[in-house]
């Protein structure tokens, strides 16, 4: 081959890797030497730098399944939520269910009262689940991460967590954070949410593990994307493997190209935007009419969004409506389901409309509506709300104002609720200067 045959080809590809700065191939995976030193510096930075949270201790062989648990109620609560977030979560919840086996026995309702926050309420059921399949096996917590993909709401990501750090196990893992790391230090653009794109980060990552120390390796990785590796705010001359990092490299030559270049922004799909109108229906009977009604919980069904929470009842509505016609949905949705109609069965003491707000789901705004509505049981009047029914078949529950404020609901409950209350006490102080207005004119 000609020296100028070379040299024009090395121009070329040259003038290429500037018309596409961001291009490499997926299959371009590290060298021996390159995942020796990537090992090497980034296990010596973790050991020195790892932060302290309550979910990574070091355990003897004889608490391995202990340790899986562990790692696995911890990981099932870090996706999609802070770190600082889950601390507090996680240690209740370890000292009400400190083993597999106490979890096995708890219900859903007591497990969604102690994720009520955290939100993504499906994750909470999975984990009971798979932790009653585990402790109904006969093979005990299984320890590859193989197997643990055959447990109810254990992914690809979670079993190579649970399998590497409680196992030694040498699994990879890709979270986020995985991702932004390997895509900056092979500086890939590709599209990071495709299919097979997240197919070859898992190669990358499968190469990197350290097969002597797979879980503090993994870790190590999404310990470096979470703190010096982030989103918008790279500390690249902190990071123990900027020197081999390409992005790091093709900022250095070309300024006008950032690491946070990498990975590539996905636009989001816009969320649906929907409507509800809230009811928060309390209810005075002769027996707590001085000291206060019961407000009435209805249990969503067991499948879909919020599975198997409580809420007060709502109407969902297909678009903006008025308060005559939001009111008009929620007399039909209360005479349907609870027999409830003014001057057969209740009496209307009071209706307010307490005001409105914007809550997001993963791929919902909604828009909620809010109105307090308090009734009065007609003498000798029926509602099906107070016919006896078993526990375990019920939908709907009445309970007074001290068990509601204890529940644990999901915030955009919380947040309908605390409307309430704020209502409830401006009514307790106008009602207080009324009272002190009316002595001072008798006097």
């Amino acid at each position: 081959m000609s020296h100028s045959s070379t040299q024009g080809r090395r121009k070329c590809r040259q003038k290429k890797e500037k018309e596409e700065p961001l291009g490499v191939d997926m299959e371009d995976l590290f060298s021996e030497k390159e995942t020796q030193n990537i090992r090497m510096s980034l296990l010596d930075w973790y050991d020195a730098n790892q932060r302290d949270l309550p979910w990574r201790k070091t355990s003897s062989e004889t608490e391995k399944e202990r340790r899986a648990y562990e790692v696995w109620v911890s990981e099932i609560m870090l996706q999609q939520t802070r770190v600082q977030t889950v601390m507090e979560y996680y240690k209740r919840w370890m000292h009400k269910w400190p083993t597999i086996y106490d979890l096995a026995q708890a219900s859903l309702e007591e497990v969604n009262e102690m994720w009520a926050g955290l939100g993504y309420y499906r994750r909470a059921r999975f984990l009971l689940e798979g932790a009653k399949m585990v402790v109904a096996g006969k093979e005990g917590f299984p320890n590859k991460a193989s197997s643990l993909m055959k447990v109810k709401g254990i992914g690809e990501y979670t079993a190579g967590a649970i399998a590497s750090i409680a196992f030694n196990e040498a699994v990879p893992v890709v979270d986020g954070n995985v991702i932004r790391v390997l895509a900056r230090l092979k500086a890939i653009s590709a599209n990071p949410k495709d299919r097979l794109t997240v197919k070859n980060f898992w190669k990358l990552a499968a190469q990197l593990v350290d097969p002597s120390r797979p879980g503090d390796f993994n870790q190590s990785l999404m310990e470096l994307g979470a703190t010096l590796c982030s989103v918008s705010k790279p500390s690249c001359s902190s990071c123990p493997i900027s020197s081999q990092c390409r992005a790091y490299s093709v900022f250095q030559e070309n300024r006008t190209i950032p690491v946070t270049e990498y990975p590539t922004k996905v636009v989001k799909a816009k969320p649906k935007l929907d409507f509800c109108c809230v009811c928060v229906l309390e209810i005075l009977t002769q027996e707590n009419n001085q000291s206060g009604g019961k407000f009435v919980l209805i249990k969503r069904p067991e499948e879909g969004l919020l599975a198997g929470l409580w809420e007060f009842p709502s109407v969902t509505l297909d678009k903006e409506a008025s308060l005559a016609a939001r009111r008009k949905a929620i007399n039909l949705y209360l005479k349907e389901a609870f027999h409830l109609e003014p001057k057969e069965t209740c009496t209307i003491v009071s209706r307010k409309e307490l005001g409105e707000f914007v809550h997001i789901f993963t791929h919902i705004r909604r828009k909620i509506y809010v109105e307090l509505l308090v009734v009065q049981l007609t003498e000798g009047g029926t509602i099906d709300l107070f016919k006896d029914a078993a526990k375990d078949t019920l939908t709907w529950k009445c309970v007074d104002n001290d068990v509601l404020s204890t529940m644990g609901l999901t915030s955009a409950v919380r947040k309908v609720y605390s409307m309430v209350e704020a209502h409830k006490q401006d009514l307790s102080v106008s009602s207080n200067r009324t009272a002190v207005s009316r002595k001072r004119r008798i006097a």
